[in-house]
């Protein structure tokens, strides 16, 4: 038999360049991220503000405050009540005072207002038990998470000195402050958590120290390279805080999948008798072709994040597609380079115990469930798709919504003063703000339109006092705070919000000649945000589906097979919706999971989903089919080519899916209800996608449709033909083939 010529395609040539100038890739992938991290510290990165983040009416009112030239600062409130007590007691008046003189003596507090007042009276509860001190903090530069300290100090000051009352402080600054004490360290802990779990996962799979630290160098490095490198688009956009996290769970997951792919290709070719270059080669070949065409799937499901509309998508998208990119370019470079260098040595620091892993023994437990599937292909297929249809089924009710203060864990004491705070004054927390432009709002006819909208808002029963007046100091702009009725971004808020901006502004401040008028706060952002998901999702979505189903499709050359990875996805995808929307929406994780149900999604989580897991899956379909595709152009039928394929690529893909479900469960634990949804959601996902999808469906319906799964119309025959390596099969090929 005459020797195979070698392969042509890009990441063959890619690998062989690198394995023949080792010196340069290695050295040169280690300047690279150096260099990437000195420009990262040069230049920097801008950062989204919170108030940027507005779409529709909100964003239209975010804008009209700016416009009023108002001093940088956010609102703190301070409760004060008593059991027995109502504020007209004699009793009640001195703490009240107490409260007023100390906060307004600290540093950036400015405002202070209390119902000791002349116009105060709103700021008492119905039943007299409660009363509010309002106030603002100075947040020029970011800085009133640090004033705010001395404030609670002086609070706390008050409280000892009269423990008959019940003194507590809630408002953006201090819940701030909270979150940055508590949640910050448990997120913070949680990312050094994920690198010796997954550490701990690769020494598990290859069974030495030196094979396990490669596949979580590359993803590290890449990492460190991207979030380096965000600050050269960081320089025209503004990124979004979590771009940074999000970064690391991308990039560590295909760091660790795309070099656990090529390592554990090269090692079965040399346990199959290959010498180290020929390993090498076929691993560019074969795994290193799928890594680019996984790379290229990836980037184009990220891609469709462009298409959400809001910056916040944006600055996630260029974040996960540049580590994409760098972790894809680390597995066609550095990484041959590096096994190249090592050769055999890549198995040094043995593990007592663990024996010799990832030399291409098939997993025996996923051997007997495709000796099943293949057998009885219908039935599995059949019993496969309805449980996962079955899962799905709550998708069709998902509620969705943005994460605010309300949102922080109960089990913080600052969110037990929000919930007192909003029984005694509803919706007063976080109410809605009307954002009111003219000329001059302190006209006569316009300040009888604001004591219209008073009268308008609280005669409607879906709005409530403390209603408040804000001019700005251009005399332009006023903020009118509403408390809306309901928890904030429930049904009843929601329909308050509708009575104020379709019947109460328009009927007051908006019939006013030359006065604009748009309504803004938690609510209102949450229902902008939710109108313009129902508004982008189809099309993300759309354009995902038909970039993937394009790349698929030149890659395999079958109509069949591009269709069938986009339906397999799906199902994946609708599975961990459902299963997103039973725990977290209805709340039958709660006690398992440490939350308390806000009764929603997150607003933002379901597109992320989305596009993060259609990426990652596909990785496993394509690496799978590879395999197969590979052995059928060897000479397999397809049924061989299937059993054998799959048989051959469990181990790696079983190890692959484990890590990244580490990884991801790590973050349902921490406190905050988005971060266990999207940790949630990411782990279920990925766990039925290496299971259910890939052990069970992807071959079933494989077997059913035999030689249909190459189906390519003649009318797309002029589809470039992409080579697949006819590598010498790796050991115990011939077995499973025979067996199958």
């Amino acid at each position: 038999m005459s020797p195979l010529k070698p392969s042509r395609n890009v990441a063959a040539r890619m690998g062989r360049w690198s394995a023949r100038h080792r010196k340069t890739a290695i050295f040169g992938w280690l300047a690279f991220v150096v260099a990437a991290v000195a420009i990262g510290g040069t230049l920097g990165t801008k950062r989204l503000d919170p108030d940027e983040l507005g779409v529709g009416d909100s964003a239209r009112a975010q804008e009209i405050i700016d416009a009023g030239a108002f001093a940088d600062t956010t609102d703190e409130s301070v409760l004060v009540s008593s059991p027995s007590r109502t504020a007209d007691d004699p009793a009640f008046r001195p703490v009240l005072d107490q409260v007023a003189r100390a906060v307004g003596r600290q540093e950036g507090v400015s405002n202070v207002t209390s119902p000791l007042d002349a116009d105060g009276s709103t700021l008492v509860s119905r039943d007299g038990r409660a009363a509010l001190v309002q106030f603002e903090i100075s947040d020029v530069d970011e800085q009133a998470t640090e004033l705010v300290g001395p404030v609670l100090d002086v609070v706390a000051g008050v409280q000892e000195r009269n423990p008959e009352f019940r003194v507590e402080q809630f408002g953006g600054a201090s819940a701030m402050k909270a979150l940055d004490d508590t949640v910050g360290k448990d997120f913070q802990r949680a990312e050094y958590t994920a690198v010796p779990i997954t550490l701990g996962i690769l020494i598990v799979v290859f069974g030495a120290l030196v094979a396990a630290g490669i596949p979580l160098l590359l993803g590290l490095t890449a990492v460190i390279a991207a979030i380096g490198l965000l600050a050269i688009p960081g320089q025209v956009f503004a990124f979004d805080e979590t771009a940074s996290s999000v970064i690391l769970l991308i990039g560590l997951a295909v760091g660790v999948d795309y070099s656990l792919f090529y390592l554990k290709r090269e090692r079965e070719e040399r346990a199959a008798g290959k010498g180290k270059e020929a390993a090498l080669e076929a691993a560019a070949a074969t795994s290193g072709r799928a890594v680019l065409i996984s790379g290229l799937t990836v980037l184009a499901a990220l891609a469709g994040m462009f298409l959400g509309g809001s910056e916040i998508w944006t600055s996630i998208a260029i974040g996960t597609m540049l580590v994409v990119a760098i972790a894809v370019a680390g597995s066609l470079t550095v990484l041959p380079a590096t096994l190249s260098w090592l050769g055999d040595r890549v198995e040094k620091g043995r593990i007592p115990f663990l024996g010799r892993r990832g030399h291409g023994d098939d997993s025996r437990a996923w051997g007997a469930v495709l000796d099943r599937v293949l057998r009885r292909p219908a039935l599995s297929a059949a019993l496969a798709a309805g449980t996962l249809a079955a899962l799905a089924a709550p998708t069709f009710v998902m509620k969705t919504e943005l994460t605010g203060a309300a949102d922080l864990p109960r089990s913080l004491e600052i969110m037990q003063t929000y919930d007192r705070i909003q029984a005694a004054f509803p919706g007063g927390p976080l109410p809605a703000l009307v954002a009111v432009e003219a000329d001059d709002v302190t006209a006569p006819e316009v300040r009888q339109a604001l004591a219209d909208l008073r009268e308008e808002a609280l005669a409607s029963g879906a709005m409530s006092d403390p209603i408040t007046v804000q001019t700005s100091p251009n005399r332009r702009v006023a903020i009118v705070s509403v408390p809306l009725a309901g928890e904030g971004t429930d049904g009843t808020s929601y329909r308050a919000l509708d009575v104020l901006r379709n019947e109460v502004v328009p009927g007051t401040v908006g019939s006013v000649r030359g006065v604009e008028a748009a309504v803004t706060g938690e609510t209102a952002a949450s229902k902008d945000f939710n109108d313009l998901m129902a508004e982008r999702m189809p099309l993300a979505m759309g354009f995902v589906l038909v970039l993937a189903f394009l790349l698929v499709l030149v890659a395999f050359r079958s109509v069949v097979v591009a269709a069938k990875a986009i339906a397999l996805n799906l199902l994946s995808v609708g599975a961990a919706y459902g299963l997103l929307v039973a725990v977290f929406q209805w709340g039958w994780g709660e006690s398992l999971l440490g939350f308390e149900s806000t009764g929603a999604i997150v607003a933002w989580l379901p597109l992320m989903l989305f596009v993060i897991l259609f990426g990652l899956s596909m990785d496993y379909h394509v690496f799978i089919l590879s395999r197969i595709r590979e052995l059928y152009d060897r000479g397999l039928s397809t049924e061989d080519a299937v059993a054998v394929g799959i048989k051959s690529t469990a181990g790696v893909v079983s190890a692959a899916a484990f890590v990244m479900v580490a990884v991801f469960s790590i973050f349902v634990t921490l406190s905050t209800v988005d971060m266990k949804q999207i940790g949630f959601g990411l782990a279920v996902a990925i766990l039925i996608d290496a299971t259910i999808v890939r052990a069970v469906l992807l071959p079933a319906t494989m077997k059913l449709l035999g030689r249909w799964n190459w189906y390519l119309p003649r009318w797309l025959q002029w589809l470039p033909t992409l080579e697949h390596e006819r590598s010498t099969a790796p050991a115990g090929l011939a077995t499973d083939q025979t067996a199958a």
